[in-house]
């Protein structure tokens, strides 16, 4: 009888790379596989579990972060890719100990319910500030950013009130 070893994974193979990055304001260097996804490197290696993962397609945006000041699925970034990159989580987003405009207006307005959804709308709404937008406007930056639980009037009231946007009505 043979035994053959288990299956291992391509990129499990590929030697580790050094990836220098900053975090939320802070420059790292990492020792890491380069195609491990962005994800799990911030969730596992960097201990910052505010990024989500709904899908791991890339549709769902529970996992945006912003590199470079854009917002990005990280379940889709490769970590070669951030090499030299600033990226900020939804950890970075409250600067000493006070809650972002967005932050806030989620907790006043109820934009949060089971959580998974969250940091991405919230890390994608901070994006949009210092951005005029109205109402419809604020739906479409979020179209990428799917939330199973609400019917979207709370988050979208949120981010118009942390934009200081017109809410447009009900939502």
């Amino acid at each position: 009888m043979t035994v053959s070893k288990p299956n291992t994974c391509l990129a499990d193979a590929v030697p580790k790379q050094q990836v220098r990055v900053s975090i939320n304001g802070t420059e790292t260097t990492l020792q890491v596989r380069p195609f491990r996804r962005l994800l799990d490197v911030l969730r596992t290696d960097l201990d910052l579990p505010g990024t989500k993962e709904g899908c791991g397609e890339g549709e769902c945006g529970a996992c945006s972060v912003l590199m470079n000041g854009e917002p990005v699925n990280a379940c889709l970034v490769p970590i070669i890719q951030c090499h030299d990159t600033d990226i900020q989580t939804i950890e970075g987003l409250a600067q000493n100990q006070v809650l972002h405009p967005v932050q806030q207006a989620f907790l006043k307005h109820g934009g949060a319910q089971c959580g998974i959804c969250t940091p991405g709308m919230v890390v994608t709404a901070a994006w949009m500030c210092n951005r005029k937008l109205d109402a419809e406007q604020i739906r479409q930056r979020l179209s990428g950013n799917i939330c199973r639980c609400t019917g979207y009037s709370a988050i979208v009231n949120s981010v118009a009130e942390a934009l200081g946007a017109d809410q447009g009505g009900e939502g």
